[in-house]
């Protein structure tokens, strides 16, 4: 293989690290770039914040250094205000976002691939784990190796252009494999913990972002069953997502759980867990991968969450968005969060829940 520029996401993990010194290793010329967000840290213990606080940055200029390859830090301060901006928008609205997917398609693979044409790079890569698979024609992600750290799901809103401009060097890797790897070359990072927080949240609590830029939805409001009866007030609604069953009043014989949320009137209203059955919903702002658009109808299994078990469905494709009929009802499918579409390991199809659906 011809040796090629390539420009590496470097988060300060240890996934990036991995990627890099594997790029490089294979006689590519690798150029590592940090995005930073403006963020600053909050109380915490290292590595709690996320994958853009002060620390990660020096990891990230300490591996490269090891490495001995080229290091940008990228100044996205005003972008990731947008970014933010759009989190906060989704909670006033009563949905629950799921920002890293767009950070993937805005600044890894959008800020990120702008600079690699600047300084002439062919590829960006990062380090995730998944695949690029080429059918027909189309393009698509598919699942790495690794099951249980497969990211296919939170890359599914990629465009074709990113997706063809994109590597992924540990998609045939599972985690251990990759910390003994980073062990082996005596990366900085080899045994940092993983990053779990949304980068952006140096408190860990999104409610503190979402409070402090819609404090309108930190009001009071009632807690109303699905049959109408007021049991309880909240003190935000924006403080609770579908599904979640934590500060919801006591006292009922089964156990109660968040159904909808109206940002309208600031209702939160509860149920049962069998009230949280979906039978069908709608997704919109759709990123098709090896799917035929042309189609009017098609089967594939979706998944609704990142940790979610992809279920048989029927896809019915209604012009700009999709209905999706699961073969068995399912559970907390969340307005705001992501559907993706897959045929076995690979992605057909992605989108945005828009609302559940009661006849079809």
């Amino acid at each position: 293989m011809e040796p090629r520029t390539v420009l590496v996401a470097m988060s300060g993990g240890v996934d990036s690290s991995v990627a890099a010194a594997r790029l490089l290793a294979d006689g590519h010329r690798v150029v590592g770039a940090f995005m930073r967000n403006g963020v600053k840290a909050g109380p915490g213990p290292r590595g709690a914040q996320g994958c853009c606080g002060i620390d990660d940055a020096e990891d990230a200029r300490r591996v490269s250094d090891r490495l001995g390859i080229p290091f940008y830090a990228v100044d996205l301060e005003e972008a990731f205000g947008s970014l933010i901006d759009s989190f906060v928008d989704a909670y006033r609205r009563g949905r629950t976002p799921n920002p890293c997917i767009e950070c993937n398609r805005r600044f890894k693979f959008g800020r990120l691939l702008a600079l690699a044409r600047e300084i002439g790079a062919d590829s960006v890569a990062t380090g995730h784990y998944a695949r690029v698979v080429v059918e027909g024609g189309r393009s698509g992600i598919a699942r790495g190796a690794d099951r249980s750290k497969d990211q296919a799901y939170v890359l599914f809103s990629l465009g074709d252009d990113a997706r063809r401009r994109a590597e992924f060097p540990l998609a045939g890797l599972t985690k251990a494999q990759v910390r003994e790897e980073a062990a082996r070359l005596d990366l900085p990072v080899a045994n940092k913990p993983e990053s779990m927080e949304i980068c952006f949240v140096p408190t860990g609590d999104y409610r503190d972002v979402v409070r402090a830029h819609a404090p309108e939805a930190f009001l009071p409001g009632p807690i109303v069953t699905v049959d109408g009866e007021t049991i309880g007030s909240h003190d935000g609604y924006a403080g609770f997502t579908v599904g979640q069953r934590r500060r919801l009043p006591g006292g009922a014989l089964e156990p109660r759980f968040v159904t909808s949320i109206d940002s309208r009137t600031g209702t939160v209203v509860v149920g049962r867990r069998d009230d949280l059955l979906v039978r069908a919903f709608k997704v919109q702002q759709l990123t098709w991968h090896l799917a035929d658009p042309t189609k009017s109808t098609f089967r594939g299994e979706v998944q609704v969450r990142h940790r979610h078990a992809p279920v048989p469905c029927r896809v019915d494709v209604l012009g700009d968005e999709l209905l999706i009929v699961p073969d068995e009802p399912l559970e907390s499918v969340t307005p705001g969060q992501a559907a993706v579409v897959f045929d076995a390991d690979k992605t057909q199809v992605g989108g945005w829940i828009d609302s559940a659906v009661t006849e079809t």
